[in-house]
């Protein structure tokens, strides 16, 4: 029996760096406890066998943390899977094992939930059958998800029937990160009562909410939506399909509505079609924000007296694009208004198609309103023009800050300002995506990963159509195939060797792997302490990281020419004590890139003219040439 064990032992120490030391393993840059058969382990082994710099050694934890927590017979149990097309069979157990971002799976129920109910402090939550035939009460979903990684509830046939009877959503899903919600045959065929969303995804990351077959065929029932989606950013937004159809006198208010939101799309489809007396309004919709979108598509079609207004609608906003389609078609006395219309500070576009087309009776006017304007197969009787093209530009609407509203401080500044004493606003740099890691190369190499295998990822993820996760899944593939910008060399990774690969492949072996050390300073004027720049402050190659939002970690990794780095300790700007060390890029060459870039907007110059800072965030990372 001793010959054996020395002969594995013999192995063990030649294959990975490992020996038996009182009955354990121990070496190879991982604990004594850890089995050398993980995809931590092998990444350790991948590290010192690419990895030459004698610096290195003190940065690569930072990147080993993030490889997979699957232990030796989980990833080979996967990785089969993965081999066989068989992992959308085991998707939750993988997504929990690997630590992954999914989505559950929410199918429906039947069970039946007749009581008024109250809800806080849930998520993740499959409502069907709730309050369906109930007479007066309410349900109250209050502080529900908020401040939560990813949420996604499902109401099915939720208030189906019911007769006067109320449903208030308050601080619903705020400042949460990745928000689905679906709202399905929400409040149809019900009575009185009415429908309250106030406070609703606020300061959420990538919100989306689905309302089909919401309030159809409702009689009286009114909804309001206040307070929704401020300060949210980069979201599929929300989508209203066949809303209030067949309904009789259903008020619909749009109140504070994405108000300082970031790039926020709406779509209106079969919304308010065929009902009778419907009274929607928007008011302060989409104002202030960034690039909002917004699509009424089948909206009114063939309704009786409806009444319309959009007032203060897109205002102070930054270009933005609404599009209008098959708008109150063949309705009968309809009344629609628009005031303070696209009132943003970059003039936006709007297009009216096939608006008023074969209605009776309509009256529509337009005051105050955006010049760039299309009216297509258009009625022209009944309706009134007032103050039209009235201008729109920077130059009338603000004294310049308002333009760079949506460039946050410190985003990007200039190489002068990494002078030790100088105070500096800090962007927030925290990182804003779920909690990923890794796959091992034995599991991704044997995943599809490009726009021509789109269908075989989404079933792996279970991502249906026109989901969100469909959609991040669609986004994500589509930005890596992009050809890379002139002088870029870039490569997405979904494992920790393929980023090893990729920057050894561009700077040589003889690497440093760097991040920002934590977010302290973030939103805040801090003082620049000991600045020491990279490669002796010279032109220099460089590989910088940033993550992509996908199911598993995925880092888009690009290098781009003549840029210096620095690393720099970061001050309170009170008591002047270290609370961060900062690593900056700055790239020297900017002629390439867009007249509109946020980095132009922000330090007020034009491509080529200057060069342009930014911080490496939580979670990103650089790689540079070994000093």
């Amino acid at each position: 029996m001793l010959k054996p064990l020395l002969l594995l032992q013999s192995f063990l120490f030649c294959l990975f760096n490992v020996a038996f030391v009182g009955g354990r393993l121990i070496g190879g840059g991982f604990s004594a406890e850890e089995n050398p058969f993980t995809p931590k382990a092998s990444l350790v082994r991948y590290w010192n066998k690419e990895i030459r710099s004698d610096k290195s050694s003190l940065r690569s934890e930072f990147l080993i943390s993030k490889a997979s927590p699957l232990n030796a017979v989980e990833s080979a149990t996967f990785a089969k899977l993965a081999a066989q097309n068989s992992l959308p069979t085991r998707l939750p157990d993988f997504c929990s094992a690997a630590n992954l971002f999914c989505f559950p799976d929410l199918s429906p129920s039947l069970e039946q939930h007749n009581a008024d109910v109250k809800f806080s402090v849930y998520d993740q939550k499959n409502f069907t059958n709730y309050g369906n035939a109930a007479a007066g009460g309410a349900d109250s979903f209050k502080t529900y998800s908020k401040d939560g990684n990813v949420v996604t509830d499902s109401f099915r046939r939720y208030s189906r029937n019911a007769a006067g009877h109320d449903d208030k959503f308050t601080v619903y899903g705020d400042s949460s990160n990745v928000v689905e919600e679906n709202f399905n045959s929400y409040g149809t065929f019900g009575t009185g009562g009415t429908g309250e969303f106030t406070n609703y995804q606020n300061g959420v990351n990538n919100p989306t909410s689905r309302f089909t077959a919401y309030s159809d065929g409702g009689n009286g029932k009114a909804q309001s939506f206040k307070t929704y989606t401020h300060e949210a950013n980069a979201g599929n937004g929300q989508s209203f399909t066949s809303y209030g159809k067949n309904g009789n006198g259903v008020p619909n208010e749009f109140a504070s509505y994405g108000v300082s939101a970031n790039v926020i799309g709406s779509g209106f489809s079969n919304y308010g079609e065929k009902g009778n007396a419907a009274n929607d309004s928007f008011t302060s919709y989409g104002s202030d924000g960034n690039v909002p979108q917004n699509n009424f598509k089948n909206y009114g079609a063939s309704g009786n007296a409806a009444s319309d207004t959009f007032a203060n609608y897109r205002d102070k906003s930054n270009v933005g694009d609404d599009s209008f389609s098959s708008y109150a078609k063949d309705s009968n006395s309809g009344t629609a208004k628009f005031t303070n219309y696209g009132q943003s500070f970059n003039p936006g576009s709007e297009t009216f198609t096939g608006y008023g087309k074969g209605a009776e009776g309509h009256k529509i006017s337009f005051k105050t309103y955006t010049p760039n304007s299309t009216f297509k197969d258009y009625a022209k009787n009944g309706v009134g023009f007032a103050k039209y093209n009235v201008s729109s530009t920077s130059a009338t609407l603000g004294d310049g800050k308002t333009v760079n509203k949506w460039i946050e401080p410190g985003k990007f500044f200039r190489e002068a300002s990494l002078k030790e004493g100088t105070v500096i606003p800090m962007p927030d740099i925290k990182d804003k995506m779920p909690e990923r890691s890794f796959l091992p190369r034995s599991i991704i190499s044997k995943l599809p990963f490009s726009t021509s295998k789109l269908a075989e990822i989404n079933k792996i993820f279970h991502a249906g159509e026109n989901s969100t996760m469909e959609k991040i899944i669609s986004d994500a593939v589509t930005e890596c195939e992009r050809s890379p910008s002139v002088g870029e060399t870039k490569r997405c990774v979904g494992s920790a060797e393929d980023m090893i690969d990729f920057a050894t492949s561009v700077l040589g072996r003889s690497v440093v792997l760097r991040t920002t050390e934590n977010v302290a300073g973030s939103k805040q004027k801090v003082v620049i302490g000991k600045v020491n720049g990279i490669n002796g402050g010279k032109v220099t190659k460089a590989v910088s990281c940033h993550q992509s939002l996908y199911p598993y970690l995925m880092y888009y990794c690009h290098s781009v020419p003549k840029v210096r780095v620095y690393e720099a300790d970061l001050l309170d700007l009170k008591s002047k004590t270290k609370i961060n060390h900062g690593i900056a890029i700055c790239h020297m060459d900017t002629s390439s890139w867009g007249p509109k870039h946020g980095a132009f907007l922000a330090l007020g110059s034009k491509p080529g003219l200057i060069e342009v800072c930014h911080w490496i965030f939580e979670n990103d990372m650089n790689w540079a040439i070994a000093d």
